[in-house]
């Protein structure tokens, strides 16, 4: 059995998308404070975040786009949701800015030999991190899927689809459609993974990304990870 880390680490400013917050993290105190409990001297350290529920490697809720009061939070999503099988197509040669198209994803699933099969995890690798972590094209420049790509996803009854970048399409209106399409079928994705590379040609594995339990929480940071058994 191999573990492949799929998260990004969060720390002080982690990139992420221009509606959220920052994230804001710092020493809440540290060892150079001496504490004493009755006789008893210690040392310890703890940190001090803020984040929002959109931070680093996250999974948004249906009542993320959906405002139908019924919506779920992330909190009332099934935990075996995040808990499934999985596989991953390779799309890191489309060009950046990119809307993916149905047609693109049909050639990606033929060769990658594998099906997608209902309450199934696709993860879809296009290249973003080799091609803009680090930078500021990171925010902005990044490919995605065309709505249409997303509604040919929700036909094949999968829980949730995931990507490296910050949002599943292109900036602009096609990250919004994306979303929307998202909310009307009752599917959901995964934004800022990692190592979505050393899963292209590896077949069905899987996949878990149990999300935090944040009340009426509209998304939340996972530690995503890929299980293939060797």
């Amino acid at each position: 059995m191999r573990i492949i880390d799929l998260s990004r680490e969060i720390h002080h400013r982690t990139p992420t998308h221009p509606s959220h917050p920052p994230v804001v993290m710092g020493v809440w105190n540290d060892h150079n404070e001496i504490k004493r409990a009755g006789e008893t001297q210690f040392t310890s350290k703890a940190f001090a975040l803020s984040l929002s529920d959109h931070a680093g490697t996250h999974v948004d809720a249906p009542c993320h786009f959906n405002p139908d009061p019924g919506a779920a939070s992330i909190d009332q999503v099934p935990l075996e949701n995040f808990y499934t099988e999985a596989i991953c197509l390779d799309l890191a040669h489309v060009p950046l800015k990119h809307q993916i198209s149905v047609a693109e994803m049909e050639e990606a699933l033929k060769v990658s030999g594998q099906q997608i099969k209902p309450r199934d995890t696709v993860l879809i690798d296009m290249g973003v991190n080799k091609r803009l972590w680090g930078s500021n094209a990171y925010l902005h420049d990044f490919p995605g899927l065309h709505v249409d790509a997303v509604h040919w996803l929700a036909d094949k009854a999968i829980l949730m689809f995931g990507v490296e970048a910050i949002s599943p399409a292109p900036e602009g209106e096609p990250n919004f459609k994306a979303h929307m399409a998202c909310a009307a079928r009752n599917i959901t994705h995964m934004e800022c993974l990692w190592n979505l590379d050393k899963l292209v040609g590896r077949g069905r594995f899987r996949f878990i990304g149990f999300p935090l339990k944040i009340r009426g929480g509209t998304a939340s940071p996972i530690r995503a990870v890929a299980i293939l058994e060797e």
